[in-house]
């Protein structure tokens, strides 16, 4: 039974046509059995049942079209004086199909149903019916326009229900368009977010690790032990790289951070004095000083206030010379944290930092706008007036 209705479904123009064979054969029928009428007369008909019956059959491959056969066809009738057909039940079903259709206007939809009304009347007119008193004349033509009515109403109500079904569909597809477009910026948005943490991680702790080794080298037979104090350094600063690329790998695996003996919580606020100490081990001279009362922040501008200081100290490695020092201030404010890295190196060259990055390939500065763009913040970043590099920023505890 479904197959069938699927059949129908596919085929409109079939079915339309059974029905317009069928609606042909009953007109036919009163045709042939109307002895009141001449041969003539009847003849005469035969044209209006056939162009009906073609009204039924293609009224939804050409709606407009079909309704002004129709029209044309009751015009020719009342003509030639034809009496009510079985086959002008057309006039019902192309009425109720220009109603039905969205390809059809509002306004000719309206001037259908009007057409429509007007049947009732002209035909009272043309066959002079008279039910015996001006209100019962008046009450027959009022009753033979319901048909007319109905079939209109029941169309329209097709119409806004195919509308309405219609609109919901594009909504939802809309909708799940906006889901994906999320879900794809979502995923650009924690690729971004990861690029950023293994950027850090990486050129901080591979940095250190490339000093501590160059100086190992550079004393080995001199002084064994500042050697081995440098190889020590190199393995603490390499296991703690592991143990955050191995939370961040379990980041991307599953969405969640991993349980493990290696697992290192994310960096804050209080742990940039151990970043200081480390980078000093490095052998960068650094000052550290904190204005303010201390106070616990929001998670993440901490972590955005940690990575800052290591991406500074870090270019102030890479770029500032033998000889540079830096500094790292901190100042708690009621509304924020404030942060000044300065050094007193050569610094970068200037198109690296204009182009958005001081680590050779544009990302050092380019992460930390994005990080401080996350928790709302702002970055002024660029060369001193007396020589070196300074970078300050200030994080709200709200973003704005």
């Amino acid at each position: 039974m479904q197959r069938l209705y699927d059949f129908l479904r596919r085929h409109p123009t079939g079915v339309d046509s059974f029905w317009a064979v069928f609606l042909f054969g009953i007109g036919m029928l009163q045709v042939a059995d109307d002895s009141f009428s001449s041969t003539t007369a009847r003849l005469l008909v035969i044209p209006a049942v056939v162009a009906m019956s073609l009204v039924v059959a293609l009224r939804r491959k050409w709606t407009q079209a079909m309704f002004w056969v129709a029209v044309g066809t009751g015009v020719y009738k009342l003509i030639i004086h034809a009496e009510v057909n079985n086959a002008d039940l057309a006039m019902l079903i192309i009425l109720y199909t220009v109603a039905a259709s969205a390809e059809v206007s509002r306004r000719m939809s309206r001037t259908a149903l009007a057409i429509g009304f007007l049947a009732s009347p002209l035909y009272a007119l043309r066959f002079q019916v008279d039910k015996g008193g001006f209100r019962d004349n008046v009450l027959f033509t009022l009753f033979a326009m319901v048909p007319f009515a109905l079939a209109w109403v029941l169309g329209d109500s097709l119409r806004t229900r195919r509308a309405y079904y219609a609109q919901l569909v594009e909504r939802n597809q809309r909708l799940e368009n906006q889901r994906e477009a999320q879900a794809k910026v979502a995923v650009a948005a924690e690729r971004a977010r990861i690029a950023r943490e293994l950027h850090d991680v990486v050129a901080h702790n591979v940095s250190v690790m490339v000093v501590q080794a160059d100086g190992a080298a550079y004393v080995m037979d001199a002084a064994p032990e500042q050697a081995k104090e440098a190889l020590q350094t190199i393995s603490g600063t390499g296991r703690q790289a592991l143990a955050e690329m191995r939370r961040l790998l379990g980041v991307l695996r599953t969405g969640e951070p991993q349980e493990s003996e290696d697992y290192v919580p994310q960096p804050d606020v209080e742990q940039i004095e151990v970043l200081v100490e480390q980078v000093r081990t490095a052998g960068l001279a650094v000052d550290f000083e904190v204005e303010g009362a201390p106070r616990r922040l929001p998670s993440g501008v901490e972590l955005t206030a940690y990575r800052i200081v290591q991406e500074a100290l870090t270019n102030t490695r890479k770029h500032g010379g033998p000889d540079a020092k830096a500094s790292v201030r901190l100042v708690y404010f009621d509304d924020g944290l404030g942060l000044l890295v300065e050094d007193d190196g050569r610094g970068a060259a200037h198109e690296l930092y204009e182009d958005g990055g001081a680590d050779g390939a544009g990302h050092g500065l380019i992460g930390m706008r994005e990080r401080i763009g996350m928790v709302g913040g702002t970055l002024d970043a660029g060369p001193r007036p007396g020589g070196g590099f300074r970078i300050s920023a200030l994080l709200p505890l709200k973003k704005r």
